[in-house]
């Protein structure tokens, strides 16, 4: 009898490799004679469980041993799942080029002032007060107040009638920086000669002190600052009442590098201390007096012998006369002239301060009633460089007037209509009723 199996009399092939499965079905009956192992079912796909369902019975080629086995079924899958996810009506679509929902979801930050360099924002801050960095901008956050700390802000500072400034609060301020170059503490009243000290021995860097109107301040207080600040280059102590020549004598011992003093109304400054100042302070360029009654001749001529680089020179008020004045003609840089209030000035005296001075182009000559028409007629041929000129209160008529704007000859314009500001009072017919002629930005003509 033929066994009419099929496979029958065939060699036993080598067992299948399956993938692996969790759920295992039994063997069929019908191969329980063939000599391979029996094969193991595969896990059930979606696609292949619904139409096992319908009634469609398994793949054809799949467990029956044709075709390919797992290659076809792969190869069939990918048109079924297609049809099936074309039925479903929650599938989007795809997105033909993703970045642009990237970009359409996400919007540009606003400008943040932060993101600017903090060079740019110290320049910015550079630009606001005192009180504004501290009091307004320090407090915004962290960062700005780090910026508000920056040493170049506390370099110059003007804390100059604040009577919240005492020495405490200048030790500290001193103490977080210490490379000050430049303080004003005028009309502070509550700082005494203690925190002066404090301040000239942590900045010994300090170049420009600045103290007007401290009466509280002595001696003590210049002597600490010219003996701590050595390369001081200014210092105006205006209306200090207990500053004598002790202290005088300290700065131009010890300041060589000395250029803009101020010693207005120091009454108990004398020619001792200002003499001082000017051998020991050769560079000096500016100097500033009033009302310094102990201050006579003998300065005003010790300044124009030591002092050849002086520029600014005020005596007002002061004990002088034209014996002193007349040195001033060794100046030859001198450009800022300050003689109001001299009370034994005479015509000559000024009238050859203008001829030999040629770079003069200031002069004050209020309150001196000797001033008289021929002098100003010689101020306005001779003052050629001359921009300014204050005659209030001197003993000036039509005439003197008169020449500072034209030639009485030839009615031509002269040389003083380069004068861009003249102040005078007119004396007019001989009594003392005055009236006021303001001349102002004339324009300037040269011959």
């Amino acid at each position: 009898m033929v066994c009419k199996r099929k496979g029958a009399g065939l060699p036993a092939c080598p067992p299948c490799k399956q993938p692996r499965c969790g759920a295992a079905a039994p063997p069929e009956p019908e191969a329980a004679a063939c000599q391979c192992p029996s094969e193991q079912q595969l896990c059930p796909l979606p696609c292949a469980s619904g139409r096992a369902a319908g009634g469609g019975g398994p793949l054809p080629g799949v467990l029956s041993g044709e075709g390919g086995g797992v290659g076809e079924l792969a190869a069939e899958l990918p048109p079924q799942e297609k049809e099936e996810e074309g039925n479903d009506p929650d599938r989007q679509e795809p997105l033909e080029n993703p970045s642009e929902c990237c970009r359409e979801s996400l919007q540009p930050p606003p400008p943040d002032i932060n993101q600017l360099p903090p060079s740019i924002l110290l320049k910015i801050f550079s630009n606001l007060s005192l009180n504004e960095r501290c009091l307004s901008a320090s407090l915004v956050c962290k960062y700005w107040h780090d910026l508000c700390l920056d040493f170049h802000f506390w370099k110059q500072l003007d804390l100059s009638n604040r009577q919240q400034v005492t020495d405490e609060l200048l030790e500290k301020i001193a103490s977080r920086s210490q490379n000050i170059s430049e303080i004003n503490i005028s009309d502070c009243r509550n700082v005494s000669d203690t925190g002066v000290c404090v301040l000239a021995f942590k900045c010994p860097g300090l170049l420009r002190y600045t103290a007007y109107r401290c009466k509280q301040l002595s001696d003590t207080s210049i002597i600490a600052v010219a003996s701590q600040c050595p390369l001081l280059q200014k210092v105006h102590v205006g209306n200090q009442d207990r500053l004598t020549d002790e202290g005088l004598k300290q700065l131009g011992s010890k300041c060589k590098e000395l250029k803009d003093v101020h010693f207005g109304q120091c009454y108990k400054i004398s020619d001792e201390g200002m003499i001082i100042i000017a051998k020991g302070c050769l560079k000096l360029q500016r100097i500033y007096m009033q009302e310094n009654k102990l201050v006579t001749d003998h300065s005003v001529k010790a300044f124009a012998e030591h002092c050849p680089e002086l520029q600014y020179v005020g005596f007002m008020g002061c004990s002088v006369t034209s014996k002193g004045v007349i040195h001033l003609t060794n100046l030859r840089n001198l450009s800022s002239l300050d003689l109001r209030h001299i009370t034994e000035l005479d015509n000559e005296t000024v009238m050859e301060i203008v001829k030999r001075c040629k770079n003069l182009s200031s002069l004050n000559l209020c309150l001196n009633w000797i001033i008289n028409d021929r002098c100003v007629e010689v101020i306005a041929k001779e003052g050629q460089n001359l921009k300014e000129l204050y005659l209030v209160s001197c003993k000036i008529t039509d005439y003197g007037s008169y020449s500072l704007t034209a030639d009485r000859n030839s009615k031509k314009m002269s040389r003083s209509s380069n004068i861009l500001f003249v102040k005078i009072y007119l004396w007019q017919n001989n009594s003392k009723n005055y009236s006021n002629i303001h001349v102002k930005n004339k324009k300037p003509h040269f011959p």
